[in-house]
């Protein structure tokens, strides 16, 4: 039986959705073609209908969360509230819903270089976004603290999700100090 373009654009779609989730709350090499499929309620022989391969899917998978992550960023007027949500406990504990960026970091580093690339193009995006949120008058002092800024966040998250199980305090204070102080360095 023939399916419709309309039809094979929502499987993409959820297998995409699904390969999004699981690789941010497990990472690439734990979770399985076959796993996916099912989670997304196709077949595993499906799978090829859309993507050549696991890799071409972790590929298309990192672009769509790092293209999510910035669409609720777009959607906030203010720094603060982008700290905030980033450096909370809720973000901490929910990687598959929450920024590619800090679940997939050290992922990414052991993948082929076509994903950092793809990585490295979604970073650029989020650290243009904050950009636009930095006071200061000189667009490579800007850039300059924006860099910081994302880089701090993404280490504050990662700290925390790496001490969460074992020492709940020492995460939620790696969370509340770090979004503190870069309110006071980033006068926001």
């Amino acid at each position: 039986m023939r399916v419709s373009k309309a039809k094979v654009a929502e499987h993409r779609s959820a297998i995409l959705q699904t390969a999004s989730r699981l690789f941010r709350e497990r990472g690439f090499k734990d979770v399985g073609v076959a796993e996916i499929m099912q989670a997304s309620g196709l077949t595993h022989g499906a799978f090829y209908g859309h993507f050549r391969s696991k890799a071409e899917l972790a590929k298309a998978a990192c672009q769509d969360a790092c293209a999510q992550s910035l669409e609720r960023w777009e959607k906030s007027d203010d720094i603060t509230a982008i700290l905030d949500r980033y450096l909370s406990p809720a973000h901490r504990d929910a990687p598959a819903r929450g920024c590619a960026i800090s679940a997939l970091g050290a992922e990414v580093a052991r993948q082929s270089v076509e994903l950092q690339q793809d990585y490295a193009q979604g970073l650029e995006r989020f650290i243009a976004a904050l950009e636009g949120h930095i006071k200061a008058e000189d667009a490579d002092a800007r850039r300059r603290k924006a860099t910081t800024l994302f880089a701090a966040m993404v280490g504050a998250v990662t700290m925390a999700r790496g001490v969460a199980s074992g020492d709940p305090a020492l995460s939620d204070a790696i969370l509340e100090d770090v979004r503190q102080q870069l309110r006071a360095c980033f006068e926001v």
